[in-house]
C-alpha cells in the first residue's frame, strides 16, 4: 500500500502475522504525514494591529425612502371592554324611528285591557254595544289597518235599532269659542230644525277639512240633508257614524290620549 504524499511503501503482511508488525507500519504512516504549524506567523514591528473584520465595512443596507432611526412602533389596540354577564346587549336604534315608533297609534292599547274595559273604550267611538262587542271579540289585531277593518264591518252589520241606539248617544256639536253671535245663532237653529225632522241629532265626519271650515260645512251639511227622507237620510248618517267611529278609534288609541270625546 502506498500513502499518498509519501515515499514509504508499507506491506501489510497475511491476518496471522504478529502485533508487532502493525503498529510498526502503523508508526511509519503517522511519521511520514507533513506536519501542522503550531503558532501563526509573527506581525511585523509597528504594523498595526488588525482585528478580524476588514478596517472599511460596507455600510448596512437601507431602503430607500425609509427614515433613518427607530422602527416606529405599531399601534396598540384598545384592552377589551370588562365583561358583564347581566347587562342586556345595547341595540341602536335611530333617532327618527323612535320618534315615529312613539307618535304613530296603534291597536296595543286595545290588546292589553280586559274585554269590559276594552269594550268601554269602544264605545266611547260609536254608541252601539254591539258594535263594541263584536270589535272587542275579535282582538288582537296584527296592526291599526287590521283593527279598522274590522271596525267598518262591525258597522256594516248593525241593524237599525243599532244605529238608532248610537245615533241616541250623539249630541249636536256647538260653534267654535270665537265663533261670532250670529253664526252661533244660524248654527243652533240649523240643528233644531234636523233634530225635529229625523228625531236624533246631526251627525258629520269633518276629517280633511281645517277647523276654520267646520262650521261653514256643518251648515251646508244640514241644508243639505234637511230634503232627505226618513229612510235615506239613516243610511246617511249610519255612513257617517262609520267614519267617524275609525276616526275617533284613531284618536283613541294615540300615545298620550284618554277617553276619546265626540267630535263632530
Amino acid at each position: 500500500m502506498r500513502i499518498p504524499n509519501s515515499p514509504v511503501r508499507v506491506k501489510f503482511a497475511h491476518a496471522s502475522h504478529s502485533f508487532r508488525h502493525r503498529s510498526i507500519a502503523l508508526r511509519l504512516i503517522l511519521t511520514s504525514l507533513p506536519s501542522r504549524p503550531t503558532s501563526l506567523p509573527s506581525r511585523p514591528a509597528g504594523s498595526p494591529r488588525s482585528s478580524r473584520c476588514p478596517a472599511t465595512l460596507p455600510p448596512p443596507c437601507r431602503s430607500e425612502g425609509r427614515p433613518s432611526g427607530p422602527r416606529p412602533q405599531p399601534p396598540q389596540a384598545a384592552p377589551p371592554a370588562p365583561y358583564r354577564p347581566h347587562a342586556p346587549p345595547h341595540r341602536a336604534r335611530p333617532a327618527g324611528a323612535r320618534a315615529a315608533g312613539r307618535r304613530a297609534p296603534g291597536p296595543g292599547r286595545l290588546q292589553h285591557v280586559r274585554r269590559p274595559r276594552a269594550e268601554a273604550l269602544l264605545l266611547g267611538c260609536c254608541g252601539s254595544h254591539r258594535w263594541a262587542r263584536r270589535v272587542a271579540a275579535h282582538r288582537p289585531y296584527p296592526d291599526l289597518g287590521a283593527l279598522l277593518a274590522a271596525c267598518d264591518e262591525a258597522a256594516y252589520d248593525l241593524a237599525p235599532a243599532d244605529v238608532h241606539e248610537a245615533l241616541a248617544l250623539e249630541s249636536a256639536a256647538g260653534p267654535a269659542p270665537d265663533a261670532p253671535p250670529a253664526a252661533r245663532t244660524a248654527l243652533a237653529a240649523a240643528h233644531a230644525a234636523y233634530e225635529s225632522r229625523f228625531g236624533h241629532a246631526f251627525v258629520i265626519c269633518l276629517d280633511g277639512h281645517r277647523p276654520d271650515e267646520y262650521l261653514d260645512q256643518v251648515l251646508a251639511g244640514i241644508r243639505r240633508r234637511l230634503a232627505h227622507e226618513p229612510d235615506e237620510e239613516r243610511s246617511v248618517a249610519a255612513d257617517e257614524l262609520r267614519a267617524l267611529a275609525r276616526s275617533r278609534v284613531v284618536r283613541a288609541l294615540a300615545p298620550g290620549q284618554g277617553r276619546p270625546g265626540r267630535p263632530v
